[in-house]
């Protein structure tokens, strides 16, 4: 545990000491994709193919949900929610860019009542302009309502619950298109579409001027983040995933044991209620702690540094790549396990003993890796990911100071990395 903060200190010497200047400029050009495969995956037919794909996984989850068998082992949509959607659109978006708004099912519907409403000689116009002020925190909010029915409702993979979550979420999607444009409310306030995004500004891969090109990895990172509710979603990232294992410890369990000890015998219902309020305590406590962190190690940076300016906005985000390396830690076994399940699932999605892909007898392998060797990629993916926000904060740093005052501006961030890697590894260490 303590040798991951020590690799983090010896890289932060290590970064002073070589990185002088700027090397990841998100202005840069990139190198162009050649114009044949371009214009492929830009095509119309591909985008309406996938688009059409899209939405009929959505249906057909929301159909599974509504209708299918109601226990989460035999019905396909817990498994697709939580694991091939959430987790595995994930190394998608890392590894190949901001894939998502082609895959996005609600934009594709909307898209499709758009050109209907079209050829039927008719236009719509927003009925609101969206306030500047507002940024992404409409984002924020349903991102956070998301990881709340994961991690703090009594029984998420319940598939009534999600078929009402889908819902839910779709008619807000669908509400915000149409009263301030598709794809303003799209790139405001559709929450997985601001969640994937950020991830995508890891990736290789990118676009400038209406072209993909090949970018230096982490570049799409560099520079300042002026969106307001951008440390929202950061923080409803990285909490949620701190709560999840934190919900896991021991200490956890005996508070919550203690805490609807005294209904669980005679209500219940009322133990359950009370459990899903001490969760969503323990999340917003977890996320209140990620955002008070940030705030304040800015706050000694730039008193350190002797900033004129206020510091948040250009730091923010080197959070990115360690949300991504905490989802990494904590969710990789379950992607790869679990996401074995996704092939019978499919051959059966509502339970009703089918088997159309004749995968209904296929066995997954549930130890595909030893336990130590997942504890080496988690161990591995934490203290990478808290490099890598070191050197994306040390790059901004030495574009906005001099050398020693861009190295005194970065003790708070190292400090506050170390306590994230500690924290990170702990809380692995509670599963």
């Amino acid at each position: 545990m303590w040798g991951a903060a020590v690799v983090l200190v010896l890289s932060f010497l290590l970064l002073g000491t070589l990185w002088k200047r700027s090397q990841l400029d998100p202005r840069a050009e990139g190198r162009p994709f050649p114009h044949w495969p371009e214009r492929s995956l830009r095509s119309t037919a591909l985008r309406v193919l996938l688009g059409a794909v899209s939405a009929g996984l959505l249906v057909l989850v929301f159909l599974t949900a509504l209708l299918g068998e109601s226990s989460s082992a035999t019905n396909l949509a817990p498994t697709f929610v939580y694991v091939i959607f959430w987790l595995g659109v994930v190394p998608l978006q890392v590894v190949l860019g901001n894939v998502w708004p082609a895959l996005n099912p609600w934009l594709a519907i909307a898209n499709a009542v758009a050109w209907i409403w079209r050829s039927l000689g008719r236009t719509w116009n927003p009925i609101l302009a969206y306030p500047e002020r507002l940024g992404i925190y409409p984002a924020a909010l349903l991102l956070f309502a998301f990881v709340a029915l994961e991690l703090c409702y009594v029984d998420p993979a319940n598939p009534r619950a999600l078929a009402l979550a889908i819902a839910l979420y779709s008619y807000a999607t669908w509400f915000g298109m149409a009263a301030v444009g598709r794809r303003l409310w799209a790139e405001r306030g559709e929450a997985f579409t601001v969640y994937f995004g950020l991830l995508a500004r890891i990736a290789p891969f990118g676009e400038r001027n209406g072209r993909i090109v090949l970018r230096t990895p982490f570049s799409g990172l560099a520079g300042t983040e002026r969106r307001p509710g951008t440390l929202a979603v950061v923080a409803v990232m990285l909490g949620s995933v701190g709560f999840d294992g934190l919900s896991r410890s021991a200490a956890w369990q005996d508070l919550r044991a203690r805490v609807e000890g005294p209904y669980v015998l005679d209500s219940p219902g009322v133990a359950d209620l009370v459990g899903t309020l001490l969760a969503l305590a323990g999340l917003l406590g977890c996320i209140a702690v990620v955002v008070l962190a940030y705030l304040a190690a800015m706050r000694l940076a730039r008193r350190v540094a002797r900033a004129e300016r206020p510091l948040e906005p250009e730091f923010l985000q080197s959070l990115v790549p360690i949300a991504l390396v905490y989802a990494v830690a904590h969710y990789f076994t379950l992607l790869v396990v679990q996401g074995q399940f996704a092939l019978p699932l499919a051959s059966d999605p509502f339970g009703y003993g089918w088997d159309l892909l004749g995968a209904a007898d296929f066995a997954p392998n549930l130890a595909p890796l030893s336990p130590n060797a997942v504890w080496y990629v988690q161990v591995g993916a934490l203290v990478a990911g808290h490099v890598a926000g070191l050197a994306i904060a040390h790059d901004r740093a030495v574009t906005l100071f001099p050398p020693r005052a861009a190295l005194r501006s970065q003790y708070a961030l190292l400090a506050l990395m170390v306590a994230y890697t500690v924290g990170g590894l702990w809380l692995l260490s509670q599963d």
